[in-house]
């Protein structure tokens, strides 16, 4: 799924309407249906619902929401904010197709907003995602307003006061919405950790814009669902055998982080891989048979971290770094595995950690390898950022310099590839925000690149059987009792 800007936003809008062809207010009478259909699945008519309006198309979504909803008899009351004295045309088309269902209120000051009662739901139709400059005046003490009511809100489009696609101020007026019903398309602030706030849970409503123009416009951003997600799953084959699917070797793990070494073993093993070689320390030797009995061992020389590599031969794809530690032998070790290793390669945890402190591998790093920061790993390998959308862009940079795919970590993983392009995933919960998960990842992906996966589908596909099975187990656990094993366990369609 495609993310697009305010400008593609605005050129969709025209494109459908000059294609379709539609009319303008026809078409928002279209994204006002799909949002109040959503909003009566969530909602009984038992509810006062209060809808407060700007005066351009986002106000003129929630006058033709108000109409629509009283017509399924929902009680509703409509502000009109005077923060403008000029309207949209089609917000003052739906307000004359108001007139016979409710009259609005006008407010233009504080002073005019009336009590109201906790159960009532707030609608947010302020300020659509053409917002250009902070929210000042009486749209700003309308967004205080919600802010410090109890009421539930619920934001048309966007959050009024949120940039769709650029960084907010800190100090910038913003309403705090329980959810955003959002029309055909997410918004790039969606993805963005800052915003969380700001967007609360979000709800897309297919209204219906022109597929030609979606299908055909470039971005660089993207939302990676269930359907695309599952179009990249390549099918196994009636006579396959175990060497069809690969051979992958894991090197991990170092005296009291065996744990780490079991985690993304059993990880490669559940995500289809024909074939496992783990290559730990001999303090490891007992546990890893024990644990994960249908991988292969092969034992360091020294006994409580890594400090050699086994043969590299026989491997389709590599990972390395979950409980490796950072001692001088082990980064030797990574140092000889960047040059000379010629199959796919996943760098994660300690390994990452060994390159923050070594920056002159990142000179030998192959092609495509797919590194897997969390935030502060990354932090340590590319510099420290204001905010998301610039830590994205030093992603960004970093995976064009170095040629690399990055899967930096966290809610909506953001796989960022050396093109430039950056693949958002669904999936995941905050139950996942526990110790050893990340080694998961790592074992997951290192068996689809194993498996003959591009690097690119292992990246944006690994993520999302990530977050998949993360949230299968969330379903039977719950959130707070979630561990990394819970994930494995969960791992498959």
């Amino acid at each position: 799924m495609k993310i697009f800007n305010v400008e593609q936003i605005r050129a969709l809008d025209a494109f459908t309407i000059r294609n379709e062809p539609i009319s303008s207010l026809d078409l928002m009478e279209r994204a006002a249906t799909a949002f109040v259909r959503w909003f009566c699945e969530q909602f009984v008519n038992t509810r006062p619902i209060s809808i407060f309006c700007g005066k351009g198309n986002n106000g003129g979504d929630g006058l033709a929401i108000a109409r629509i909803l009283s017509q399924k008899s929902y009680s509703v009351k409509v502000f009109i904010i005077e923060h403008s004295e000029n309207a949209s045309d089609d917000f003052t088309a739906n307000k004359m197709r108001l007139k016979d269902h409710t009259d609005p209120i006008t407010i233009r000051s504080q002073e005019d907003l009336p009590t109201f009662h906790a159960n009532e739901i707030f609608i947010d139709a302020l300020l659509g995602s053409g917002l250009s400059r902070p929210v000042t005046g009486i749209l700003a003490d309308v967004i205080h307003f919600f802010n410090y009511a109890p009421n539930k809100v619920i934001a048309v489009d966007i959050a009024s006061g949120l940039y769709a696609d650029k960084p907010n101020d800190k100090n910038d007026v913003i309403v705090k919405p329980h959810c955003t019903v959002t029309f055909q398309l997410p918004k790039l602030a969606f993805m963005m950790p800052q915003n969380a706030a700001f967007v609360g849970s979000w709800h897309l409503v297919d209204i219906g814009l022109h597929q030609d123009y979606i299908k055909s416009t470039p971005t660089s951003w993207f939302y990676t669902d269930k359907f695309s997600a599952e179009a990249k799953i390549i099918s196994r084959q009636k006579f396959s055998h175990k060497g069809t699917f690969g051979h992958a070797l894991i090197l991990a793990g170092s005296y009291g982080k065996m744990g780490a070494a079991v985690l993304s073993g059993k990880a490669c093993l559940r995500s289809g891989v024909g074939l496992l070689s783990m290559h730990i320390p001999s303090c490891g030797y007992d546990i890893m048979q024990i644990s994960v009995p249908e991988a292969m061992v092969s034992v360091d020389p020294e006994q409580k971290y890594l400090s050699s590599l086994p043969d590299l031969n026989s491997y389709s794809a590599i990972g390395i770094g979950p409980g490796i530690g950072q001692g001088e032998l082990t980064e030797k070790a990574l140092e000889t595995l960047l040059e000379t290793t010629k199959v796919p390669l996943v760098i994660d945890a300690d390994a990452l950690n060994i390159l923050s402190k070594n920056p002159s591998f990142l000179n030998n790093l192959p092609r495509q390898t797919i590194l897997t920061p969390h935030p502060k790993e990354f932090q340590r390998l590319a510099g420290e950022s204001k905010n998301e959308y610039q830590r994205l862009e030093l992603a960004r940079n970093f995976a064009h310099k170095h040629e690399v795919i990055i899967c930096l970590k966290g809610a909506n993983t953001a796989v960022v590839l050396n093109n430039g392009d950056v693949h958002f995933n669904s999936t995941g919960n905050p139950g996942m925000a526990t110790g050893g998960t990340g080694d998961v990842l790592t074992g997951i992906i290192t068996a689809l690149l194993a498996q003959g996966y591009s690097h690119t589908d292992a990246a944006i596909l690994g993520v999302y059987q990530h977050g998949h099975a993360g949230d299968k187990a969330a379903d039977k656990k719950g959130q707070s009792a979630l561990i990394a094993s819970d994930v494995i366990d969960y791992l498959g369609w």
